[in-house]
């Protein structure tokens, strides 16, 4: 029986989907990607990112297949290749009070005006759509992360990003360790929370919360106001 053949992890990503948006016609082309949306505490982030149309940076990958090191080591060579960049985010107040479709939308928001430009086109990790209307035509691609290069940088420079965020406040936080699980899930930040409660920087609507925390003296955020977008 013939063997199914394994996609190769490590394939690098192209700038076709770019190419064909140059093509049409769009000039400014940005790669957008999110970061932390699953994390227990610390910010959401958006990365954006607007590559040169004739230049490349070897080993860029979805942030997911590297490791942290090799996300570090590359981090200041994407930046320097990018025509343009920026990182959006969103507090963890804002993921509680506005509800985490709102805070994405949000950070998307910040970061495409820190951008110092003004993108023609949008090509958007995933099925959402969380870029409207803020830039005219948006693609949306499942994985594209892996296989368009603008959103891979993007996804390097977010999550570069907020992994220094939580590695700072991990001095601030110890007890949750930060610094190693920058605020996501796992079995030690589960203990912690069991142990310590959540600390300044958790967010606080989480249903998770009621499983893993003591509440005395606490408040559990459970309303969420109408999202802003």
């Amino acid at each position: 029986m013939p063997t199914r053949a394994t996609p190769k992890r490590n394939k690098a990503p192209t700038r076709s989907i770019e190419r064909d948006l140059w093509a049409a016609g769009h000039d400014v082309v940005v790669g957008i990607d999110e970061v932390g949306r699953g994390s227990w505490a610390g910010p959401l982030m958006v990365g954006a990112a607007v590559l040169p149309k004739n230049r490349r940076v070897n080993g860029v990958r979805d942030s997911k297949m590297l490791t942290e090191a090799g996300r570090e080591a590359i981090f200041d060579r994407v930046a320097g290749w990018c025509d343009a960049w920026a990182v959006g985010g969103a507090s963890h107040q804002e993921c509680d009070e506005l509800g985490m479709a709102a805070a994405q939308r949000l950070a998307a928001v910040r970061a495409l005006d820190a951008l110092g430009v003004t993108a023609d086109a949008a090509v958007v990790d995933g099925k959402w759509n969380f870029v409207s209307p803020h830039v005219g035509h948006v693609e949306m691609r499942i994985k594209a992360d892996a296989v368009c290069l603008s959103v891979a940088a993007a996804s390097i420079l977010a999550k570069v990003t907020r992994d220094r965020i939580m590695r700072e406040q991990s001095a601030n936080y110890p007890h949750w360790h930060f610094d190693t699980n920058k605020g996501y899930p796992c079995p030690l930040h589960k203990t912690a929370l069991q142990g310590y409660g959540p600390s300044a920087i958790h967010r606080r609507s989480w249903v998770f919360m009621d499983n893993y925390v003591p509440w005395p003296g606490l408040r559990l955020i459970r309303a969420q106001q109408p999202a802003l977008f």
